[in-house]
């Protein structure tokens, strides 16, 4: 029987050896649920549901709305016990990669491959940003800085200006350079720069 624990490194290496580039995080906020993988591409983002042997799909039903909204690909990962019935339980553009165990480790194979996701919401999406890096996005591109609005204003000052194209490079290029080191420090010196 394959636990998350089993799945979850050898993924990210099946993971590279897919897509290239990417970077993974982590149990991520989305909505009411919590993305177990995130993966960052040069122009997308992923959100990878994983389901080991000991998972049941209790809550895969709102978990399936959640990712919907903020990812523009969508896969699940999951042991032999799901394989045969996983179909029934996630639509038809989201990813399925199956895990076998063998006795040289997890072994992955794509039972269909991820469509682009109709339900994505870039009103939604951009929300997953920190204020700091919707800032480098409006430097880069030229915009006024709106430094005494709030986070949801400058959201969507950027989806006005920009084109959705941009918009997401933009996202992918911030994901892929977010420093958790540096989160605490940075909202506190944007916070004293900004006091009115």
């Amino acid at each position: 029987m394959l636990y998350d624990r089993d799945i979850r490194e050898p993924l990210f290496e099946f993971l590279e050896g897919e897509f290239g580039k990417i970077r993974i995080l982590e149990e991520k906020k989305a909505g009411k649920s919590r993305a177990d993988v995130v993966m960052v591409t040069e122009d997308a983002l992923y959100g990878i549901e994983i389901k080991s042997d000991a998972d049941t799909y209790a809550r895969l039903s709102s978990q399936v709305k959640d990712y919907n909204r903020y990812y523009d690909f969508n896969c699940v990962a999951c042991g032999t016990r799901h394989a045969g019935h996983i179909r029934e339980h996630v639509p038809e553009w989201w990813g399925i990669i199956t895990v076998d165990e063998t006795e040289n480790g997890p072994d992955f194979y794509w039972l269909r491959r991820p469509a682009k996701n109709p339900k994505m919401k870039l009103k939604q999406k951009i929300t997953l940003l920190w204020r700091g890096e919707l800032a480098r996005i409006q430097e880069r591109n030229g915009m006024y800085k709106y430094r005494e609005k709030s986070k949801k204003f400058v959201q969507e000052k950027i989806l006005e200006k920009l084109d959705e194209e941009v918009i997401q490079r933009e996202i992918s290029a911030e994901m892929f350079e977010r420093d958790y080191t540096l989160i605490e420090s940075e909202i506190s010196e944007y916070r004293a720069k900004h006091r009115g």
